[in-house]
């Protein structure tokens, strides 16, 4: 469970750290999409060309952040290692149209054989951590993804680059009780908030990796969640992050003036999702919600735009 008073949707320092870098966890996520990316582009084998020397330089055709460049490293140094790249602008480095971001050295033949490849990885994730720049600056520490991922960990390490929240980084680093599991549970009552209760009354929090999350579809569920958590969890100062879905901001902030009145409020995370939106991402200031997560920030996002020019 995370500690109290920590907000347990950041999970980014698990995959990348400005200090260590690329975690474990992320480099095997690295090495699969690679050979997934390679494989598709007909490249199965390292690259050692040996023929002409030439240079390229990367440039960016879009103000944006840059994402990726860790992962062309480690592509690099596996697959073509004749291949020397000079960054000038590292991961969550601001970059603007016409700057340039790396300097490519090495036999020409290679270079050519896997420019797509690099281009395609650092303007994926990088249209993904400017989207998430774009949101975080607004709702500063509040904007969240959700498992809903192009390239799993991938979208979740550019996501943390931009500011934002990685949220849970896959389905067991935290558990989600969302409306198919209480839908799922052998019970005779079909009423979602008898459920919900027995759920969190029989909850043994020595078997949670970190946190959970219980997602809720009306204001009764989500006061019978806060209630119980409070009366069974309570005083083992861990909160339980209640998910209100689709419920927009003027039934969240009754939610959150109910609870407050209940004196429930701090026993618990707000999350809200569904249906937010960049355009109105002020309208839940005043709300008094803690986490705000959409999948608009890396689902479909724009990728960054950039080129590989070749010459001096």
């Amino acid at each position: 469970m995370a500690e109290a008073g920590i907000l347990p949707h950041d999970r980014g320092h698990l995959l990348w750290t400005a200090d260590e870098g690329v975690s474990r966890l992320l480099l095997s996520s690295m090495d699969r999409w690679i050979t997934t990316v390679l494989a598709d582009d007909c490249i199965d084998s390292p690259l050692f060309g040996m023929g002409e020397k030439t240079t390229a330089t990367i440039i960016a055709k879009d103000d944006g952040l840059v994402a990726g460049t860790a992962m062309v490293d480690h592509l690099i140094q596996i697959w073509a290692p004749s291949i020397n790249i000079n960054w000038h602008a590292s991961d969550g480095k601001k970059v603007s149209i016409g700057d340039d971001i790396a300097t490519v050295t090495g036999d020409q033949e290679s270079i050519l054989k896997i420019e797509r490849s690099i281009l395609n990885i650092l303007g994926q994730l990088s249209g993904i951590a400017t989207e998430t720049k774009k949101w975080s600056t607004i709702a500063v520490k509040q904007i969240a993804c959700t498992r809903k991922t192009t390239w799993g960990l991938l979208d979740k390490w550019a996501v943390h680059l931009g500011g934002g929240l990685t949220h849970r980084l896959n389905r067991e680093d935290a558990l989600m009780i969302k409306e198919n599991d209480l839908a799922s549970m052998d019970e005779v009552s079909n009423d979602n908030n008898e459920r919900i209760a027995k759920f969190i009354q029989e909850l043994d929090l020595e078997q949670l990796n970190s946190f959970l999350t219980i997602e809720v579809r009306t204001e009764k569920e989500a006061i019978t969640a806060a209630a119980i958590w409070q009366n069974t969890h309570g005083e083992s100062g861990h909160k339980a992050v209640i998910m209100l879905d689709n419920f927009g901001p003027e039934k969240s902030k009754q939610v959150v003036r109910q609870l407050e009145e209940m004196g429930l409020r701090d026993a618990v995370y707000l999350e809200a999702s569904g249906n937010i939106t960049h355009e109105k991402l002020e309208l839940w200031f005043e709300c008094g919600i803690d986490v705000l997560s959409t999948s608009a920030i890396n689902r479909g996002v724009k990728p960054l735009d950039m080129s590989m020019i070749f010459g001096d």
